[in-house]
């Protein structure tokens, strides 16, 4: 992010990602976590800020945006006041990343409005961001798909290790279900100490899937072999976690069902973000994942909870700009 001179108002737009994944929970070369992510061109949290005579707030989940506000002007040891409104929210507790987005909107445009320069990585060092994965504020960074080195002995934040473009004619296939809400911070802190020990030879294969099935594969724009090593991580990843998630690789079951459509129909990167509820599929080709996502409306539609969405990936961070512009 780069500063500037004080604006009177700013829009800020920050995106919503897909988390892919642990590669190694127990540690194994005494670094922890490691995480591979998609940042999405849709959903995202859209906030306008503004200088004011007081505090105000509006919105979806304004109260968070109100308390990153306040966090922000602790951190800079500043007495402003800001008018918020949130315009759009991503869902939360869905698999978005939504209060890493929020905090960091909101942080960054505060930051700005005070003529500060604070890159991504330091927002969430003073917001308390980032600490168990990188993923999130690599999306607000920089967008694509991130892959970070998790947490080391040191207690630093995970270091970013790729970034790589998402290809603009593959397609993220979106299964939400709005009865269903995944972990908070505190509910996955204890999921986590509960699960049994990772195997170390479980870890060393995810590794090497990751950095030389996944990465090689979205680098050469092939969609098959990727979708397939992030099919297979999911369902282990999905194994392991299923004493926290009810005896189930996915948390929602409808979600579930319609993921097994998705793979019945030869689509072999489908799986859940994070916690859930959110289900996703990756598809190479634009025309087949809509003809997809239409399928499934069709199939699903007695189930009120579920929606499904074809979206692009996005190839750019946060985007900032006068309150009333597009904001890309």
């Amino acid at each position: 992010m780069s500063g500037g001179a004080p604006a009177p108002g700013l829009q800020v737009r920050a995106p919503g990602r897909l988390h892919l994944g642990f590669v190694d929970l127990g540690g194994l070369f005494g670094r922890r976590f490691g995480s591979l992510g998609i940042t999405l061109a849709a959903p995202a949290t859209v906030v306008e800020i503004a200088r004011a005579d007081r505090d105000t707030l509006s919105g979806p989940q304004s109260e968070r945006a109100g308390a990153a506000r306040d966090a922000m002007r602790a951190a800079l040891g500043i007495a402003d006041r800001f008018a918020i409104a949130v315009t759009e929210a991503l869902p939360a507790h869905a698999g978005f990343g939504s209060g890493t987005q929020m905090d960091l909107a909101v942080g960054g445009a505060v930051a700005r409005l005070c003529g500060r320069d604070l890159t991504a990585r330091a927002l969430a060092d003073l917001l308390g961001r980032g600490r168990r994965s990188a993923i999130g504020t690599e999306a607000f960074a920089g967008g694509g798909v991130v892959l970070d080195g998790g947490r080391g002995t040191r207690q630093m934040p995970p270091p970013l290790l790729a970034r790589l473009p998402f290809p603009e004619d593959w397609r993220i296939i979106l299964i939400l279900d709005r009865s269903r809400r995944g972990l908070d911070a505190a509910q996955e802190t204890r999921a986590m100490a509960a699960l049994p020990p990772f195997p170390q030879p479980l870890a060393a294969h995810l590794s090497h899937l990751v950095l030389m099935k996944a990465l090689p594969a979205l680098a050469e724009q092939d969609a098959d072999t990727f979708g397939a090593a992030i099919g297979e991580w999911q369902e282990r990843l999905g194994d392991h976690y299923a004493s926290a998630q009810e005896g189930r690789r996915f948390l929602s079951p409808d979600v579930a069902e319609a993921a097994a459509v998705l793979r019945d129909a030869g689509i072999a990167g489908v799986g859940q973000s994070s916690w859930g509820p959110t289900g996703f599929a990756v598809v190479g080709e634009a025309t087949q994942a809509e003809r997809l996502a239409e399928a499934l409306r069709h199939r699903f539609a007695s189930f009120t909870n579920l929606s499904f969405h074809c979206v692009r990936g996005r190839n750019q961070g946060a985007a900032f700009g006068p309150i009333g512009a597009a904001v890309p």
